[in-house]
């Protein structure tokens, strides 16, 4: 092979890399991926040598359809609530909260059991009959279809859905439902809909196993680690290769990775194997290690496969930057009663620049509430009930002396109304 040759092929290989990478980049970002979406034909290209690496690295299996490809992710913690679902569309639209995912869950049950088509409002009743089950009654889940807020839950869910490619609208307009419950029609894409549910067993599966006398907050707890669990043979390679995959897992989804919440084998494999398992990830994700003393986090130089991000404008992005350089000068728990009185001295210090929305009475515990929610999801502070505290990574957002140049995006826009 002459030098052109040589040159020629590396092109080429290189040019094969970056396709993988752009792949799987985008299953990370949108692990369920319809066709239509731009990187679909890559995924559709390099669907083996990915399935490949994704059960060597993280136990993840890959499944690709004419119409969709589904990677299984699965969430190394099932009690993190911090990255609840969000729709694209409308832009701004809020997280999904424990009624909307309830409402989906009955939602698909109806879908499962229906037909190639349903309309909005009979699959709202179905899911008004579900939620009428007393066991859910007793958790605390209401749901008619008579108010306004009862029908943009459903509709939100039916969004989601959309989005996902399990239903495709046929006729109809969701807000019409919405206001005077005029109905809409769908198709239901049956094949994505049964390659939603990310599980090693079903649910019926496991019933018998669970401790009936536990409460039902557990109940939920026990049900989903038992239908999530891996088999692990006891073999020293198959130990080695559970860890890897969990913890190459983890750095693939989640924001930071803690040393002192990692076991003791955990730990002791990661300090030996980690040159090995962040190059792997490197190459095959274009993400970069930062490694600082009190944990690590594959970081995302573009930021596109980041589901939250500090913001950097307007009037909540001030609020959160000044919010978590605070707590990072702090370093120990503070009440919220105390963060919200820290968020009144910004408002009235700022109030110039800010949108006037946040003079009003109260708003300083909305601000606070939201900056708090985004720098959780970031694993910056922990909440609970006995206040917030500050995690080591939230240092590395200490803002120093600022300067404010003008008036903010937010506090122009009020001025024009």
């Amino acid at each position: 092979m002459n030098t052109a040759d040589h040159h020629l092929f590396d092109v080429l290989e290189q040019n094969r890399r970056d396709e993988r990478q752009r792949a799987l980049r985008a299953l990370l970002a949108r692990p369920m991926l319809p066709h239509t979406d731009p990187a679909y034909p890559l995924v559709r290209k390099h669907a083996e040598t990915l399935r490949q690496w994704l059960n060597r690295e993280t136990g993840w299996a890959l499944t690709v359809e004419d119409d969709f490809a589904r990677l299984a992710k699965r969430a190394a913690d099932h009690r993190d609530t911090t990255r609840p679902a969000r729709l694209n569309k409308p832009a701004g639209a809020p997280p999904f909260s424990r009624r909307r995912y309830a409402l989906t869950c009955l939602a698909l049950a109806e879908l499962e059991r229906g037909e190639a088509q349903i309309t909005l409002g009979r699959l709202g009743e179905a899911i008004r009959q579900g939620a009428a089950d007393p066991a859910l009654k007793t958790q605390g889940l209401r749901f008619a279809l008579d108010e306004r807020s009862e029908r943009r839950d459903l509709v939100a869910v039916v969004r989601l859905l959309l989005e996902l490619g399990v239903l495709s609208r046929v006729t109809g307009d969701e807000d019409a439902f919405v206001h005077d419950r005029q109905d809409v029609l769908y198709d239901v894409n049956r094949r994505l809909l049964s390659s939603l549910l990310v599980v090693s067993r079903g649910p019926s599966l496991v019933a018998r196993e669970l401790d009936k006398e536990t409460p039902e907050t557990s109940l939920l707890s026990q049900r989903i680690d038992a239908i999530t669990a891996s088999f692990v043979p006891d073999t020293p390679d198959a130990r080695n290769t559970a860890l890897r995959r969990r913890l190459t897992a983890r750095l693939l989804d989640d924001p930071l990775l803690y040393w002192d919440e990692l076991s003791e084998e955990e730990l002791a494999y990661l300090s030996s194997q980690r040159p090995h398992i962040v190059r792997r990830i490197r190459e095959a994700t274009g993400l970069v290690d930062e490694v600082r003393a009190e944990g690590m986090a594959m970081v995302d130089p573009s930021g596109e496969l980041s589901d939250e991000r500090l913001p950097s404008e307007g009037t909540e992005g001030h609020a959160t930057l000044l919010l978590a350089d605070y707590l990072a000068a702090q370093r120990t728990r503070q009440s919220l009663e105390t963060l919200h009185a820290q968020m009144r001295g910004w408002i009235e210090e700022y109030s110039r620049y800010w949108r006037k929305a946040v003079r009003e009475n109260g708003a300083e515990a909305e601000l606070c509430q939201h900056a708090l929610q985004r720098l959780q999801a970031l694993r910056l502070v922990e909440i609970s009930d006995a206040g917030v505290q500050p995690l080591p990574a939230i240092g590395r957002h200490v803002l120093g002396k600022t300067t404010i140049a003008g008036p903010t995006a937010d506090s122009a826009k009020d001025g024009q109304q």
